[in-house]
């Protein structure tokens, strides 16, 4: 197995610079470091020179990229990003002058990931970036939801990028 892994940060500061973090800790333990990113706020490359990097196609106008609604913007992110990142990896898994892919980091709002993995046959590891105090809310909303507590019927509740 190879000692290249491949990133994939949601493209949010709060997302994109903890996964980058990731990647210099990483790239310090030999690792050899793939970032596919998305156009919308895309990072610097020459900010990481020891790192290779791989924009796909995010499918956002540009009144979608400066919205405000950060759900709805993750949610078009996830439809419009499939059909693209899998294509970027499957291209990275048939390059035979890299080292192998060992496996895939993704962010947690990046739920389709796990699918493309799958059908690849790579192995995936979730990130997820955010404080104790939003763990226990988000622990605590998933325990109430699964006792039927909450009366909340929107679809949001019981969309797959919170539950």
């Amino acid at each position: 197995m190879g000692r290249r892994l491949v990133l994939f940060p949601l493209p949010f500061q709060g997302h994109l610079n903890p996964m980058l973090q990731l990647a210099n800790i990483m790239h310090a333990r030999g690792f050899s470091i793939t970032i596919i990113h998305t156009h919308f706020n895309s990072p610097n490359p020459s900010n990481y020179p020891y790192f290779t990097f791989h924009s796909i196609p995010d499918g956002l106008l540009k009144s979608q990229a400066s919205s405000s609604d950060a759900t709805a913007l993750i949610g078009l992110l996830n439809i419009n990003c499939v059909a693209p990142f899998q294509d970027c990896l499957s291209r990275l898994l048939l390059q035979t002058s890299e080292e192998p892919i060992a496996c895939l980091v993704t962010d947690i709002l990046w739920p389709f990931t796990q699918a493309v993995a799958n059908s690849l046959k790579l192995p995936r590891i979730v990130l997820r970036t955010n404080s104790a105090a939003s763990s226990l809310a988000f622990t605590t909303l998933l325990s109430l939801h699964e006792r039927g507590c909450l009366s909340v019927k929107g679809a949001l509740l019981c969309s797959h990028l919170f539950f």
